[in-house]
């Protein structure tokens, strides 16, 4: 995507200046075309609600409107059951696609089926939607109200948000992982410090990263308060997205003379395994201050960390250890699918049922606290996760700590946080 106007753009501003059908700038209200939106179980139900109120009749665009049953996977109760029943019925009505139960997490369903790519409008009404960005789309969460809208006009509206330029150098040591760099990063600009802002991500320590590892970054990028989280798309992008869409694609690039809000360099080189201790995401301090807190459960999944590298890394650890520690409840709930079907073939699911892990249904499970393995009162709970609030895993009694696959796994093996590199070096 070219450069537009007299003025150096950043990414946010070329793709919402192409979607708004003019040229825009940071701080503009914006219509925009939408090419994606995604619908959840916990926000569609609302949002069919709105969709009646507006007076709606018919799905503008039913070919942009995905929806996935993920946050009640299995349903966990009979009112949610008449709540997904009431999605697969407009639906079909309409020539929805719909993502059943156990197809997995909506957000990493976008991004297998190829509905993220360069210079696309993707969004999803959950605020993980930034997910997207990794895939140099503008990927942005949205309510029940705008996905009504959406559902109806095929467009939204929007802010274009200002950019912070977030400057990636070096490369991740070992035994180092994405998650401690999101970690770090959200240290640093604490939960609100990219509020309604992009965050644009370059610099030679972002194309070394692999497109998974992008995901985690962008995905995080939330718990900064950040609009957006966008990645420049590379040959890595083009891998990932070959067989997953056929449609063609220009990677969109900043241009040298945008204006950025901020600037901020974080040395991938230099840093060490972090953990986000209980109850802030923010609340991030390297691992071995908090080395030795027992922990009674250890979950593997989510948005955050439950592809399959993630899996591979933990499993890792967890066999050079001698496996979990007795008392220590293991949970596995791989993102999607896809995932699990992976961790089939390659026989990392077999290694995880024989070290006694519970495995979960594909989708978002015990990490909002709606089905799946919740912790017990009083049990400290270390995750792959993206959010650590008070009783974000069904229970308010539990302390959740976040922290990489393999800082998870570790924990498992010895019963308290641990450093991975002490097991794996």
């Amino acid at each position: 995507m070219g450069r537009t106007g007299d003025m150096g753009q950043t990414i946010s501003e070329k793709i919402l200046s192409a979607k708004a059908g003019r040229p825009v700038r940071a701080g503009e209200v914006v219509v925009c075309d939408l090419d994606i939106a995604l619908g959840t179980d916990g926000s569609t139900p609302m949002a069919l609600d709105y969709f009646d109120a507006m007076g709606g009749q018919a799905v503008r665009h039913p070919e942009r409107i995905v929806f996935a049953l993920d946050h009640y996977a299995p349903s966990p109760n009979a009112k949610t059951g008449a709540l997904h029943r009431r999605m697969r019925a407009f639906a079909a009505r309409h020539g929805i696609a719909l993502h059943e139960v156990g197809e997995g997490i909506g957000h990493q369903l976008v991004v297998e089926t190829g509905r993220a790519w360069p210079g696309a409008l993707t969004v999803g009404a959950d605020s993980h939607a930034v997910t997207y960005g990794a895939l140099n789309a503008f990927g942005t969460g949205i309510g029940s109200s705008d996905l009504a809208a959406a559902l109806i006009s095929g467009r939204m509206w929007l802010k274009v948000p200002a950019s912070i330029r977030v400057t990636l150098t070096g490369a991740l040591p070992r035994g180092v992982y994405p998650k401690d760099a999101a970690l770090a990063l959200a240290n640093l600009l604490r939960a609100d410090g990219a509020t309604y802002q992009a965050l644009e991500f370059d610099g030679e320590g972002a194309a070394w990263l692999d497109l998974e590892d992008r995901l985690v970054l962008s995905n995080l990028s939330i718990e900064m308060g950040a609009k957006a989280g966008l990645f420049q798309a590379d040959g890595k992008t083009a891998a990932y997205l070959e067989g997953r869409t056929r449609r063609a694609f220009t990677p969109v690039v900043p241009d040298p003379d945008a204006t950025y809000a901020g600037d901020i360099v974080l040395d991938l080189s230099a840093l060490g395994p972090r953990i986000a201790l209980p109850h802030q995401v923010d609340n991030v301090v390297a691992i071995e201050q908090a080395a030795g807190v027992p922990i009674g459960m250890v979950a593997l999944g989510t948005c955050t960390g439950g592809r399959a590298r993630d899996f591979h890394q933990a499993r890792d650890v967890l066999m050079a250890g001698g496996g979990p520690a007795p008392g220590v409840q293991l949970v596995v709930t791989p993102a999607s699918r896809e995932v699990l079907a992976q961790l089939t073939r390659d026989g990392t699911l077999s290694d995880f049922i024989a070290m006694g892990a519970v495995i979960v249904t594909p989708g978002c499970g015990s990490c909002c606290g709606t089905c799946g393995a919740i912790p017990e009162s009083g049990v400290n709970v270390i995750s792959t996760a993206n959010r650590n609030f008070k009783g974000r895993m069904g229970n308010g009694e539990a302390a959740i700590y976040l922290a990489s696959p393999a800082a998870c796994a570790a924990a498992a093996v010895r019963g308290r946080i641990s450093d991975p590199r002490e097991i794996v070096t």
